[in-house]
């Protein structure tokens, strides 16, 4: 007697709440609570609105310049898919298990609410919560849109209280005078989690069965529909037994809701049919890849998708929207440009080299645009250091190292523009010179050249190919050295003057870790900046070079040839525009100027040999030779490489043969003409073929 008192009393309970809900769903409250009713209703609006809408998160497609995918950015795996574009078998399995009398309510079962309450009198307690497929997308969507997906977000999307239900009820009702039956299934089956990372049928269906969700055979939709309830635990790939045992519970509702026809005994045999069907789920779920990391090639694609998601950040795109908002976005990433720089860096530096970087990026010239072509690197892009890989990225963001006597190019430029020599005019190279004009703790500067020639006089462009120290010293006094350090900004070293500080790490917003590197070079009258040993970025070098042969224009070297949203819109970025930095005549006689660097007695001109086209070059080495680099191009790319230390501790890269560090007892190491020449030479081989050569445009006469 107690017992069924008990179930009495609460089903009486449960046929008042299911009166109540009816009331509040029906009717809004008056008095005092009027106000109160009237913002929840704004509230219900709002979102019914949204759901109407059904903006779900979508998967962004990275492609390379021809349109290959070679990277995917989500939250959520979803392929979206129209209601032709599923199976019967699957609406009818999802039906039956989840919302048998679809077709007859309008948002909310009352009949199943009063079953509910039936059930819960007779078995004493609540076994069924009588949740329609509206009311679950209602509480899919506010969990796994709305919320991101968080596990904040699903607790309170799921929370067992009345309030909870209340408002589940009112915008399923609200819903259903806005959607037909039919999009509000196609909406559910889009958004629901079947486990596995995957939401949505259309990406269940391909990765647990390799398929399409037009062809979603009964044992396979059944399988899914399953999923739905419990997709962590039903895991068909981790433990089939209990999957299968849903899928057949599925099957069953299926027979009874006679999705296999009226006659029982036709139904019951297919059925029978259906459950004995082995599972079919592939041994590789075909989960699509996500992130930088594991996409397409990504030991080889990384460090461009990583430039990229940095890149589309600072242009103002957030992070969220990236990995949500469904984008196509086709980059200027060329495949066969990157695979040839990977080769040729590893090629120099094998990947599992200890604490040897080899790094190179390739930037296309031109006066409305500098594509990035490749960027690349010794090291595999990825997490695993011992097997070689990385995930710094190594050709773009600014390296803690030096380019070397690169900068004398910028020594060279503003001397240029000063009026203080011309390319064809001798200046002074002494094999030692001591500054009066810069100091070293102190003391005079003095500085010597690499080797000692019998010349003590040479033309600025022979000094651009042979690289004497003393002479840009002296030429750097007569330009003036913040003259030299802003020139360096003006030709492309944007990030590395301006976004670091002197140890190279990026410039809070606060100021509290700077000034940048260009400031601090200028405050401290460091004359040695034409040498090349501050932090730089080998991208930002490779713009430098873009911007010579693109007659002085410097333009951002941007990743990004075209995005679109989801609905195929192109979308704009805020990207830095073009600029004329110096005069086309200028960039034009310093090219050729920098021509020399490949001829016979030029630094260059020993891993140049098979490269006959005419171009620009400069290799650079700093004075500890932590670190080497090249930096060339022809009026097609351009392009930079730098080698170095890239472990905790940085020491002397010897040997070109094998690049290995040497410690730091003073001894000489590696030069800007071995392993960093030869790696851009070998990629421009194969990046340049079938191209034709191009003539470098003509000096000016003024810069002479």
């Amino acid at each position: 007697m107690f017992a069924r008192a008990t179930g009495l009393v609460k089903l009486v309970g449960l046929c008042l709440a299911a009166g109540v809900l009816l009331a509040a769903v029906m009717f809004p409250v008056v008095g005092g609570l009027g106000l109160a009713s009237n913002r929840a209703a704004d509230t219900v609006d709002q979102t019914s609105g949204e759901l109407a809408k059904g903006e779900l998160p979508l998967v962004t497609t990275v492609q390379d310049m021809n349109g290959a995918p070679i990277a995917y950015l989500y939250d959520q795996y979803r392929i979206p898919v129209q209601y032709e574009q599923i199976a019967d078998t699957m609406k009818a399995a999802i039906i039956a298990i989840e919302d048998k009398r679809f077709f007859l309510h309008k948002g909310v079962d009352w009949q199943g609410i009063a079953r509910a309450a039936a059930k819960a009198g007779a078995d004493g307690e609540v076994s069924q919560g009588a949740s329609t497929l509206t009311q679950q997308y209602v509480k899919n969507y506010l969990a796994f849109v709305l919320g991101g997906g968080s596990n904040e977000a699903y607790e309170k999307a799921t929370e067992a209280t009345a309030g909870r239900k209340l408002r589940e009820a009112r915008v399923a009702l609200q819903l259903e005078q806005v959607m037909t039956k039919e999009e509000i299934l196609t909406a559910y089956l889009n958004i629901v989690p079947f486990g596995n990372g995957t939401y949505g049928v259309g990406a269940a269906a391909k990765a647990y069965f390799g398929t399409t969700p037009d062809k979603l055979t009964v044992p396979q939709a059944a399988m899914l529909a399953g999923l739905v309830n419990q997709p962590s635990v039903l895991n068909p790939g981790r433990g089939p037994e209990a999957a299968i045992k849903r899928r057949n519970t599925v099957i069953d509702r299926m027979r009874d809701n006679e999705a296999f026809g009226a006659d029982k005994a036709v139904a019951e045999a297919k059925a029978t049919e259906y459950k004995a069907a082995e599972p079919g789920v592939v041994a590789d779920l075909q989960l699509l890849p996500n992130g930088c990391v594991g996409a397409g090639d990504g030991p080889v694609y990384g460090f461009f998708c990583q430039y990229l998601l940095d890149y589309l950040q600072k242009s103002g795109m957030k992070k969220d929207d990236l990995f949500r908002g469904g984008y196509t976005i086709k980059t200027t990433m060329d495949p066969v440009a990157t695979v040839a720089a990977k080769q040729a860096a590893e090629g120099q530096v094998p990947k599992t080299t200890e604490g040897v970087a080899n790094a190179m990026a390739v930037v296309q010239p031109g006066s409305d645009k500098h594509r990035v072509r490749a960027l690349a690197a010794n090291r595999d892009f990825g997490n695993n250091a011992e097997a070689g890989q990385s995930a710094y990225s190594l050709p773009a963001e600014v390296t803690r190292f030096g380019a070397g006597s690169i900068y004398k190019v910028f020594t060279a430029a503003a001397a240029l523009e000063k009026k203080v020599t011309g390319i064809d005019r001798e200046i002074d190279v002494p094999n030692v010179y001591t500054s009066r004009v810069y100091q070293n703790g102190g003391k005079p500067y003095t500085v010597r050249n690499y080797s000692n020639g019998t010349d003590t006089k040479m033309t600025l462009t022979k000094a651009l190919a042979t690289s004497p120290n003393t002479g840009f010293i002296i030429l750097e006094e007569k330009a003036g050295l913040d003259n030299v350090v802003d020139m360096a900004y003006r030709l492309g070293l944007r990030e590395t003057m301006q976004g670091v500080n002197e140890a190279g790490d990026p410039l809070k917003a606060d100021g509290s870790n700077g000034p940048s590197q260009g400031d601090q070079f200028k405050q401290n009258n460091s004359g040695s900046f034409t040498l090349g040993p501050g932090a730089t970025s080998v991208l930002e070098l490779s713009n430098v070079a873009a911007t010579i042969v693109s007659h002085g224009v410097w333009c951002p070297p941007t990743p990004v040839e075209q995005i679109l949203d989801r609905d195929g819109n192109p979308v704009k970025l805020n990207e830095p525009a073009c600029e004329q930095t110096v005069a086309p005549e200028l960039a034009d006689s310093l090219a050729q100027g920098m021509s020399h660097d490949t001829l016979p007695g030029g630094t260059a001109a020993g891993a140049s040999q098979g490269f006959n086209r005419p171009m620009i070059g400069k290799t650079g080495t700093t004075e500890n030779y932590w670190s080497v680099a090249f930096m060339g191009a022809t009026p097609q790319y351009a392009g930079a490489v730098m080698t170095f230390t890239d472990g905790v501790a940085p020491q002397v890269i010897c040997d070109a043969r094998s690049p290995r560090l040497c410690g730091n007892n003073g001894r000489t190491g590696l030069t800007g003409g071995e392993v960093a020449a030869p790696t851009w030479f070998n990629a421009m081989k194969v990046i340049h073929e079938g191209k034709p050569a191009d003539p470098l445009p003509p000096a000016a006469p003024q810069y002479k």
